[in-house]
C-alpha cells in the first residue's frame, strides 16, 4: 500500500520538508488554514491558498478539494487543502491508520492538540512535541549542532524566543490592523525605507513599517491580512542578494532531511518486523 504523508503547515520550513519528501518520491498533501501567515511567501507552498498554485524551486503545489487529491498527485504536483483541523485524517477514502504518516510543521511552539486519530507515523517539528508522548518522533528546528536531528524519545530544545541572527531583521506589527504593502519580496531596501503600513480596523491612524537595515526584503506577510500587535510580518536580509528570496533556506532543507531520515528509519523497521 502506498503511504500518504499529510503535512500540516505550508510555511517556509514546512516547504523545505515538502521538497525533500516530494523529490525523493513520496506522495504528500499539505494542509493549511484559510489565511496562512507565512512571511517567506516566495518559498512557501502556503501561498497556493491565495494564488491557486505556488511553485517553489520547480515543484508546484495546487489548491484543490479532497476529491482532486489523486489526480493532482498523478500530475506530479502537491495537493493543498484548506483544512487547519486535519479533518482529512478522518476521511477513510483518503487516509488509513496503516498507510498514513502525519508531519506537523505548523511551528506552534506549544503542545499541540491531540491528533484524535491513529496513524502509522506522527512526526512533530520543534518545541511542543515530546517523542513517545504526543508523537512518535520529533525533529530539532533550532540552529546549531543539533539542527535536523531526529529524536524518538523526549523533546527538542526549548523555544529560545529569539530569532536567528540580528533580531532587528525581523519586522513586527506595531499595532493591530490590516497590512498594506509598499515593497515587494526581493526588493533592495535602504535603511528607513517604507515597507508597509497597518490600518486599524476602527479607522484610527495608520502605523508605518520601515526597514531597520539595508538589505533585501526576504519576506512579507500577504497584503490585506489582518495582523495583531507584535506579530512577525516581515524579514530583511542584509546579504543584499535577491536570489536568496527565491531559495529554500539551508535550515528548512536540514529539517526536511531530518524528517526524511525519520520516515526511512520507520519504514525499514516496519520491513524488518514484518
Amino acid at each position: 500500500m502506498t503511504n500518504l504523508i499529510v503535512l500540516r503547515g505550508g510555511g517556509d520550513l514546512a516547504s523545505g520538508v515538502a521538497l525533500r519528501l516530494h523529490r525523493t518520491g513520496f506522495q504528500l498533501v499539505i494542509l493549511e488554514m484559510e489565511k496562512p501567515l507565512a512571511v517567506r511567501r516566495t518559498v512557501s507552498f502556503a501561498d497556493a491558498i491565495y494564488e491557486g498554485k505556488q511553485t517553489v524551486e520547480g515543484t508546484t503545489a495546487r489548491l484543490v478539494s479532497p476529491d482532486q487529491i489523486q489526480v493532482t498527485l498523478e500530475a506530479g504536483e502537491i495537493p493543498m487543502l484548506v483544512d487547519p483541523r486535519g479533518n482529512i485524517l478522518r476521511n477513510q477514502f483518503v487516509t488509513s491508520p496503516q498507510s498514513t504518516f502525519v508531519m506537523d510543521a505548523r511551528m506552534l511552539k506549544v503542545e499541540p492538540e491531540p491528533l484524535g486519530v491513529n496513524v502509522a507515523l506522527h512526526i512533530g517539528l520543534g518545541p511542543g512535541f515530546l517523542a513517545g508522548i504526543n508523537c512518535h518522533a520529533v525533529v530539532e528546528t533550532q540552529r546549531g549542532h543539533t539542527l535536523g536531528r531526529v529524536y524518538w524519545d523526549g523533546p527538542t530544545r526549548a523555544d529560545s524566543g529569539q530569532p536567528d541572527g540580528d533580531p532587528r531583521r525581523v519586522l513586527r506589527a506595531s499595532q493591530s490592523g490590516v497590512l498594506t504593502a509598499h515593497a515587494q519580496i526581493g526588493d533592495h531596501l535602504k535603511e528607513g525605507q517604507l515597507i508597509a503600513e497597518i490600518q486599524p480596523k476602527d479607522g484610527g491612524e495608520k502605523s508605518a513599517v520601515h526597514s531597520p537595515l539595508k538589505g533585501i526584503l526576504r519576506g512579507l506577510i500577504h497584503p490585506g491580512i489582518e495582523v495583531t500587535e507584535g506579530m512577525k510580518i516581515g524579514d530583511v536580509d542584509t546579504r543584499d542578494d535577491p536570489s536568496l528570496s527565491t531559495l529554500v533556506s539551508e535550515k528548512a532543507l536540514a529539517i526536511g532531511g531530518g524528517v526524511l531520515e525519520a520516515v526511512l528509519v520507520f519504514l525499514r523497521r516496519r520491513e524488518v518486523e514484518s
